[in-house]
């Protein structure tokens, strides 16, 4: 569990217990409910991270949408919702360039607009080798506070608690044309542990694998049949 559900659990049961020395249990009841549900909602399991050249998801839920945007760029939306784990996670290692703290709406986070005018916390994450992967922290109708754990210049790893958002948002991560997204809408993800990209320049796929061996063996002995077994 986070800090933060540590807090609201210990403030609704001291509440609760408070009301049932004073009033009685029953109406304590939905104190120590709200308690339990706050002790719930803010857990925070560990996580398998996977290795090698992947980005994996920022965060637990629905893939809402898949947006291509100006300059090869494209845009993954991570719904979630109010049973979803709401620590947010480092897509890849590398260092935070950037945390950009933006003020503004509270639009259902569903709604396209969400990502330009909702009040956001952006961060800009640069790899070893160069690459950068930027995601935010967006808020919703019901979700009104972003939590950060990082700030400029914080070494990250692939899949590290970077913070979270209380009670239901979104999340954007947005890769440059290096990256080959491997979700589709409709999805859903675990932060951490979902791979959402590879690098595309490092990627080589099945087809094109048996192509370039088929390709070899055409043109190599290795195609011929043996002497041994020619008739």
């Amino acid at each position: 569990m986070v800090r933060d559900g540590i807090f609201y659990l210990i403030g609704f049961l001291a509440a609760g217990a408070l009301v049932t020395a004073l009033v009685g249990p029953a109406p304590a009841a939905p104190l120590f409910l709200l308690g339990l549900f706050c002790g719930w909602f803010f857990r925070d399991p560990e996580r398998p991270i996977p290795a090698g050249p992947v980005a994996v998801s920022p965060a637990d839920g629905l893939v809402d949408r898949i947006v291509q945007e100006p300059g090869r760029r494209t845009r993954v939306s991570i719904f979630l919702n109010i049973f979803d784990v709401h620590v947010n996670r480092s897509p890849i290692g590398g260092v935070i360039t950037s945390i950009k703290y933006k003020p503004g709406q509270f639009l259902d986070a569903r709604h396209e607009k969400a990502s330009e005018l909702n009040e956001s916390n952006e961060f800009t994450v640069m790899g070893a080798d160069g690459t950068v992967v930027v995601f935010r922290q967006v808020t919703g109708l019901i979700a009104r506070r972003i939590v950060c754990y990082k700030k400029e210049g914080d070494p990250v790893q692939t899949g590290e608690r970077v913070g979270l958002i209380k009670f239901g948002s979104r999340v954007d991560i947005v890769f440059g044309p290096e990256w080959r997204v491997e979700v589709s809408a409709g999805m859903r993800v675990s932060a951490g542990s979902s791979i959402i990209a590879r690098r595309a320049d490092q990627v080589l796929t099945s087809d094109a694998l048996a192509s370039i061996i088929g390709s070899d063996m055409r043109g190599s002995d290795l195609a011929k049949e043996p002497a041994f077994c020619q008739t």
